[in-house]
């Protein structure tokens, strides 16, 4: 990115995603912001939190400080960490990696509802100032045969997302209906997101300028 000084004042700022899903990059980019992605690389293993919506919120903080420190303190950088998981009758069900638990799992959840908590940090790197919160919404089961359970966890897709499914892909006719911001049940809150930022001393358009403007390549 270019060290210009851009016309909020500021000199250009990174905005960095801490996370390859590729989910909520596209949920950025449709919002103008083309992020850089940079993997944090953490155990989530060895986050341990609890109920559910401080858990979501653990994982995402770890996320955004190990980015933070690759970048590096002091540099331009708004650093992103999301995270989420779903509860079902007060248990954390993160990704279900293969299928005989997706099945297991599905079997459970149809024709009954969940709460998919996403936890969300920001962090300035220039400062080292945080802002994090959780979004949670709501996810309405569709009452699915095991057939059409069988099918759906063949397809791979629920085996590396939180809760074993998605709303915006395959698994999306599989959900009745949600409660809360469609958004965070794909990872990541727009609205959350905007509150974060300007806790931080910035406004959402300016954001835009630092992805390069709405539709930027």
């Amino acid at each position: 990115m270019s060290s210009e000084t851009g016309g909020s004042g500021r000199s250009a700022i990174r905005f960095v995603l801490a996370s390859a899903s590729p989910a909520r990059r596209t949920t950025l980019r449709a919002a103008g912001l083309d992020a850089e992605i940079m993997v944090s690389g953490i155990d989530e293993d060895t986050v341990r939190a609890a109920p559910a919506p401080q858990y979501a919120q653990a994982l995402a903080r770890e996320k955004a400080l190990a980015v933070s420190g690759k970048v590096g303190s002091g540099v331009p950088a708004l650093i992103l960490g999301c995270d989420s998981v779903l509860e079902l009758d007060g248990e954390i069900l993160g990704k279900p990696h293969v299928p005989e638990v997706a099945v297991e799992r599905w079997r459970r959840m149809r024709g009954r509802s969940g709460v998919l908590h996403t936890g969300h940090c920001l962090i300035d790197n220039r400062n080292g100032r945080r802002a994090e919160a959780t979004g949670s919404t709501i996810v309405h089961f569709a009452d699915l045969t095991d057939e059409e359970i069988e099918a759906y966890v063949a397809t791979g897709e629920p085996l590396k997302v939180a809760g074993g499914f998605t709303v915006d892909g395959l698994g999306g006719p599989f959900i009745d209906g949600i409660e809360g911001d469609h958004h965070n049940v794909v990872g990541l809150s727009l609205p959350l997101l905007r509150r974060l930022v300007r806790e931080l001393g910035y406004a959402w358009p300016e954001l835009w300028k630092i992805a390069g403007g709405p539709g930027a390549a």
